[in-house]
């Protein structure tokens, strides 16, 4: 599936994006652990968390979904899992696959991790290192790529680790292997993360102390008990429309309960440093989690040195920044975000051919780019099949000198379903081609 994305008037309205995905794979995982039944409320309907719910089904767990964002979990406890008849589909989702890694290497049954054409081609050679440091046992094709086959009945014990590099990730994937380990597992970082997965065990309550950069907890003996969990709107796909609004002329949009986790709102920063006009109205939390409308107005951009400080905060969102960078003045440069090269795509490749394609100058780097602002030509460009990509060269198209069309889209359900209404229904001016 192709979209045709064209240049558009302000984009006006309130709006309210679908719920977080990493606390929405975070709160079906804890919760079927959990002993008794949790409800979760603002849960994303896409393929993604999806796929992470019908994992637990298959080993067990009854999920149910009463209503659209909703489901209830009947937690099995920590060890009520039953062993799965047929390989485990994460689809997409490298967050589904690395969680899961951790959760499975401590149960008593075989297990087999599969995933789509994209997810097989990411390397889980950064999760399987201290998973099997732990004593896991964990088989992978060549290059440490999908399946991941886990070997189960395995005693595994706490370690102590540093990540070469920083990923919330890996870090959960070793605290959930924690829950099952003896002794302590703990796990210090070169920069801090998002703690998700610290704050979710804590609220189903499991003892983790934690800080900026590092977490701890013991494992064996311990129970996680149900509880219900408010999931609040995704800063990820809220970027877009944070991005497109502040380029777009005349344009104001609300975005209603968008989750303002601090390991998660770097792009904020970021844009705050070129000149956007984004407030935070009625602050709050729920359900553990700061929450706020976001009141984005257009504002016209200047380019910076992106501090390297931000990227680890802010490293789904830099297709969205890139397409900043090449509607502001001046240049941007981009350091220290190697980690793109590992993403559902090389992100820092196909953002950087795209743009070059609709006439933007783009140095690529190994670790980044140097953007050139400037006008915007239409073109076709491929966002090859990752979500993220799509979404932001159709937010490309709103500002081109003529239409844009964006190649490869389909996988833009795993994690917004319904984009396109929502654009449109706001001032974008998106449609679908579909190839027979």
């Amino acid at each position: 599936m192709d979209w045709i994305s064209a240049p558009s008037g302000p984009l006006r309205g309130e709006l309210a994006v679908p719920g977080d995905k990493s606390v929405s794979h975070r709160a079906v995982m804890l919760a079927a652990l959990a002993d008794g039944a949790s409800r979760i409320r603002g849960f994303l309907e896409g393929e993604d968390t999806r796929a992470t719910a019908a994992v637990f089904a298959r080993m067990g767990v009854r999920v149910e979904a009463p209503s659209p964002g909703e489901r209830i979990v009947h937690g099995v406890g920590l060890h009520g899992l039953a062993a799965p008849e047929r390989p485990l589909d994460c689809g997409n989702s490298g967050t589904g696959m690395r969680l899961l890694a951790g959760l499975l290497a401590g149960q008593a049954f075989d297990a087999e991790l599969v995933g789509d054409a994209s997810l097989s081609r990411r390397p889980m050679g950064r999760v399987i290192e201290p998973l099997t440091a732990m004593g896991a046992s964990i088989e992978t094709e060549p290059g440490g790529l999908p399946p991941l086959r886990i070997r189960g009945g395995r005693r595994l014990h706490g370690i102590a680790y540093a990540p070469p590099v920083a990923s919330a990730q890996v870090k959960s994937a070793v605290l959930l292997a924690g829950l099952y380990a003896g002794g302590e597992t703990a796990v210090r970082e070169l920069r801090p993360t998002r703690d998700y997965t610290e704050r979710m065990l804590g609220a189903f309550g499991w003892p983790v102390a934690c800080g900026p950069g590092w977490a701890r907890l013991a494992g064996g003996g311990g129970r996680l008990r149900a509880t219900d969990v408010e999931v609040p709107a995704d800063f990820s796909s809220a970027a877009f429309f944070i991005v497109a609004a502040t380029l777009v002329p005349g344009s104001e949009l609300r975005l209603r309960r968008v989750g303002l986790h601090p390991r998660r709102t770097g792009l904020l920063a970021a844009l705050r440093r070129m000149g956007a006009d984004i407030r935070e109205d009625d602050p709050r939390e729920e359900g553990g989690e700061p929450v706020a409308d976001l009141i984005v107005r257009h504002a016209p951009l200047t380019g910076i040195d992106l501090p390297e400080a931000l990227v680890a905060d802010m490293i789904d969102e830099f297709p969205a920044l890139f397409v900043a960078a090449a509607a502001a003045r001046g240049s941007t440069t981009i350091r220290g975000a190697d980690e793109l090269r590992v993403k559902e795509s090389d992100r820092i490749a196909v953002m950087a051919h795209g743009l070059r394609t609709l006439g933007v100058r783009v140095e690529e780097r190994p670790d980044g780019a140097a953007i050139e602002g400037g006008a915007i030509g239409p073109g076709e460009v491929d966002s090859a099949g990752d979500h993220r990509c799509a979404m932001a060269f159709a937010v490309a198209g709103l500002l081109a000198r003529g239409p844009v069309r964006v190649g490869n889209c389909s996988n833009v359900a795993t994690s917004f379903p319904g984009f396109i209404d929502l654009a449109n229904g706001c001032g974008f001016a998106l449609r679908t081609m579909v190839d027979n």
